[in-house]
């Protein structure tokens, strides 16, 4: 490491693990205070039986709340508004996330717009909001987005067709809890596409510019836990051990780039479910192994520490054959999920490559991605990865 650089790492969010961690959740808000939530969630939570284990913590612990479920894949700055409405009508002091990404960055924009005067995407970039939102406690139910640990909430702009990042410290969850009893039984598509989405996180993280010793500690662990742990938590509805293991290594993820930003991949999946509405881990999935191979010659010896991360020997010497293999082992990792092959059978159509890839150039993953990357490049990118 080069030393005469100065860097900075921080942890704030508090994480709370372990089977049947979620009856912590009435202490957790004693502590901070705090006793009439608002739990953000979603249609799908409810009818999966989860948001019902909450709610019986609460009837045992006498906690009253109120539930938003209106959240939606990829949302909309409409729907933190009406979040923020129910949120102020209720007269709550805090604020839970119960599902998976889009639930938690809803939760983070409500509690922007709450403690502020604006629109939510009026606070796009970095530190753009003056009061720090209320108490905060995030309850993954998937092992992908890592957002109970990062400082950011990613919203729709209908009307632009774009994803807005709003981020702060201040917005870091107060409190994490990671409890497999909830993700143990996710639909396998959920599972192969919000682990794909942690190992996307894990390796952009690991090789982009911003990087550090810490946050490439953190997220070449999570590669090995990913690999070790991923398909035997999405191919069962039983394996609590590697379900856990897996809610660990999206939080190594996202503690990792949670502080370095991740890079061309995530800014190509962002237009891609802005103008096309496809989830978010399985744009990245897809597009994984395209921009690992545009990659490679930037940073040989990265990625082939990433493939002995995902289980390749040390067999082969060369850099650049090392990493190739890592590419491979993603590929393989994608099959055995059953991850769409491209992006042409999600319903892209070729000729929304030229404003995604605008969209893309405009995202702050892009000059810290390892390789330099122009329009050019990110166009050619969306059309290795249409076949």
């Amino acid at each position: 490491m080069n030393y005469s650089t100065i860097h900075e790492f921080s942890a704030p969010t508090k994480l709370v693990f372990g089977q049947g961690a979620i009856e912590r959740v009435p202490s957790l808000l004693q502590q901070a205070n705090v006793s009439f939530p608002l739990v953000v969630t979603d249609q799908g939570i409810r009818e999966a039986g989860l948001l019902r284990i909450l709610e019986l913590v609460f009837e045992g612990a006498d906690i009253s709340h109120t539930v938003f479920d209106e959240t939606e894949p990829n949302p909309s700055a409409e729907t933190v508004k009406s979040c923020t409405q129910q949120y102020r009508e209720g007269g709550c002091d805090c604020i839970i996330g119960l599902g998976g990404g889009s639930a938690m960055d809803v939760a983070k924009g409500t509690g922007v717009m709450v403690n502020n005067s604006r629109e939510i995407l009026s606070y796009e970039g970095m530190d753009q909001f003056k009061n720090p939102p209320p108490y905060l406690l995030c309850i993954p139910t998937n092992y992908g987005t890592g957002s109970e640990v990062t400082p950011f909430a990613v919203i729709t702009d209908t009307k632009r067709r774009f994803k807005v990042t709003i981020g702060g410290e201040a917005l870091f969850p107060n409190t994490a809890i990671l409890d497999p009893n909830l993700s143990v039984r996710l639909p396998i598509p959920v599972a192969a596409a919000t682990g794909m989405d942690a190992l996307t996180h894990a390796i952009e993280a690991f090789v982009c510019l911003a990087g550090n010793p810490i946050t490439r500690s953190l997220a070449i662990q999570a590669v090995g836990l990913i690999s070790n742990n991923l398909r035997q938590a999405a191919l069962s509805n039983q394996n609590i051990e590697a379900t856990g293991n897996m809610l660990i290594a999206a939080t190594l993820a996202g503690r990792s780039f949670g502080f370095t930003r991740l890079g061309t991949v995530h800014a190509m999946a962002h237009p891609l479910g802005a103008h096309f509405d496809v989830p978010h881990g399985v744009a990245n999935a897809v597009l994984l192994p395209h921009v690992m191979k545009f990659n490679l010659p930037a940073c040989p010896a990265k990625y082939a520490e990433i493939a002995r991360a995902l289980g390749e020997s040390d067999c082969l010497t060369d850099n650049l054959d090392m990493g190739s293999r890592a590419i491979d082992l993603v590929i393989s990792l994608s099959q055995d999920l059953c991850i769409p092959k491209n992006l042409k059978i999600l319903g892209v159509r070729r000729e929304g490559f030229q404003s995604m890839a605008i969209d893309a150039m405009k995202s702050g993953n892009i000059p810290v991605n390892p390789r330099e990357t122009s329009h050019q490049d990110i166009y050619q990118l969306f059309e290795q990865a249409f076949f």
